[in-house]
């Protein structure tokens, strides 16, 4: 299937308006690039998040001590803003995809925001549910 084919076919998965979306999970790969700790996740497809979100428990995992990290102000859905520790070299891998960048560690579930799914050239595809490539054949750099 041409790109152009599954895009159009994503196209005609519309929901009715007013219809609801479920949850939709992705099982990724984490690791901490610079320790070459690693875990696997089933994280949530958030697309009103911004960035990669890891809970405490994860960076400990990966090897991180969140003592010895910076940190960054996010501000929340409530339209509080807080400071969360900013761990630096995780790599998330999806299928054939993946992305060396940073993450936050806040809350009780790890959550992938829209600035990792497109740098992976993934889309949520609303009537299976679930995160997909948005070219079959592989993922796409833009200039």
């Amino acid at each position: 299937m041409r790109s152009d084919e599954a895009l159009l076919s994503l196209a005609e998965t519309r929901i009715p308006q007013g219809g609801q979306v479920g949850l939709v999970h992705a099982d990724v790969g984490l690791t901490n690039f610079y320790a070459g700790r690693s875990t696997a996740v089933r994280a949530l497809v958030d697309t009103g998040a911004t960035e990669l979100f890891v809970t405490s428990q994860i960076a400990h995992d990966l090897g991180f001590d969140l003592e010895e990290v910076g940190r960054k102000y996010v501000t929340l859905a409530d339209g509080r803003r807080i400071s969360v520790p900013c761990i630096l070299g995780i790599q998330i891998q999806f299928e054939d995809r993946s992305y060396l960048t940073e993450a936050l560690v806040m809350g009780t579930e790890c959550l992938i925001g829209v600035a990792p799914l497109e740098i992976m050239d993934l889309i949520v595809d609303p009537k299976l549910q679930r995160l997909v490539g948005r070219f079959p054949e592989g993922p796409c750099a833009r200039a």
